[in-house]
């Protein structure tokens, strides 16, 4: 198998379905020979019964502590059969789910990158003017961060070879924040990562609309700076906003 689609999720009812019936639309799947694995971190909505009735493999996380989506990624990478990691959130949509694993298959697949990551904008129907500034500045800082070898791909789409993942040992479990931040930049170390603008995902705006732009970013920030310098995270819990 070329691709495992691995997505973690958390009471994710009302926007698991989107992506889900994008990756199960019978011609894509077959064409593109792959898997879609959910784990689900303890759901109390009807994000299982969803997993279950659209995914492959579903894990699920029953244990009596929180889990982070850290070790939710690393659960379902450990049940991948494919060549190619492809972790993507549960509240995003793919503009052309053709054209995103067009280009996999055409720039990455027989490539010499260990890993790639893409632009990430808000859900068209939802997007404001903070919306398009905010993602216009952070996705050029997150290509200048892969350009000048720091190394950076955001939880929302992450694609790696299942070799590098393994090879640095997966996400940090110890991380509540900036896991993907710190994944990257180990994967960095033992080759080059691909950044392109050619292709896109888009996210749903309620962490924003929640805690604001300015929130978000502090959050961002400091759990970066202390990845980057301290190996750990500030933040102990990644607050859930559904």
């Amino acid at each position: 198998m070329k691709y495992s689609i691995i997505i973690p999720a958390l009471n994710e009812e009302k926007l698991l379905p989107g992506i889900l019936g994008q990756l199960n639309e019978h011609c894509i799947k077959e064409k593109f020979d792959y898997e879609i694995i959910i784990s689900d971190g303890g759901s109390k909505d009807n994000t299982l019964n969803i997993a279950l009735q659209f995914a492959d493999c579903v894990k699920f996380f029953n244990k009596d502590f929180k889990q982070n989506i850290a070790q939710g990624r690393n659960e379902g990478a450990k049940l991948a059969q494919g060549e190619i990691l492809i972790f993507l959130n549960g509240d995003i949509h793919l503009p052309s789910p053709i054209g995103f694993f067009s280009f996999i298959d055409k720039m990455f697949y027989n490539s010499n990158y260990l890993a790639m990551t893409c632009v990430v904008n808000v859900f068209p129907e939802e997007e404001i003017l903070s919306d398009r500034m905010f993602h216009w500045a952070y996705n050029t800082y997150f290509k200048l961060l892969n350009k000048f070898g720091v190394g950076m791909g955001r939880g929302e789409c992450q694609v790696i070879r299942k070799s590098a993942f393994q090879t640095v040992n997966g996400n940090n479990e110890e991380m509540a924040a900036g896991e993907d931040f710190d994944l990257f930049r180990r994967i960095k170390k033992h080759g080059d990562i691909l950044f392109t603008d050619k292709i896109s995902v888009y996210e749903s705006p309620r962490r924003y609309r929640k805690l604001g732009y300015i929130g978000v970013s502090w959050s961002w920030a400091k759990n970066g700076l202390s990845v980057l310098f301290k190996n750990r995270s500030i933040s102990k819990e990644w607050e859930q906003v559904r």
